[in-house]
């Protein structure tokens, strides 16, 4: 509570009006601290992801993101990454807690096979919590019409 001078400058008579000063100041600091963070906190890596129409989860608040790209390039993050450097990223990236969830991310025009590799790989680097991440079947993005898949040579099937 504030104080001010009455007319008599022995005595001291309380203010009843709130100083909000110290409140917006701490209030616009944190709103620049969100501003510089949220973007930080999304994948970028552009993939045209399957359309679903199961209830949306509540997303995790720092989640592993794992992207297979149609080329089936691999990226943790934002980071592009080769299937041999998968298990020690993730290792790094989770601090070993092998009960982390890990969210893939795969183009719509990869085959099911390439994606039980990538599968694979996680098993393998004992991460059994996985969950696929799709697009509301709803949403805009899902009703645009996505580019050919590249033709797979006849010796990969």
């Amino acid at each position: 509570m504030a104080f001010e001078f009455n007319r008599r400058p022995d005595e001291w008579q309380a203010s009843h009006h709130i100083n909000v000063t110290p409140f917006i100041d701490v209030m616009l600091v944190l709103l620049v601290i969100f501003m510089v963070t949220a973007p930080l906190t999304a994948v970028h890596i552009p993939v045209q992801l399957p359309a679903s129409s199961s209830e949306p989860q509540p997303a995790a608040e720092n989640p592993v993101v794992l992207t297979v790209q149609q080329d089936l390039g691999l990226a943790l993050g934002n980071t592009s990454i080769t299937r041999a450097e998968l298990a020690s990223a993730l290792q790094r990236l989770t601090r070993g807690d092998r009960t982390t969830r890990i969210y893939v991310r795969a183009d719509q025009n990869i085959r099911y096979g390439q994606l039980m590799a990538v599968m694979d790989l996680l098993r393998a680097a004992g991460y059994q919590r996985v969950a696929l991440v799709s697009r509301e079947a709803g949403s805009p993005a899902s009703t645009a019409p996505s580019p050919p898949a590249a033709p797979t040579p006849p010796g990969a099937r």
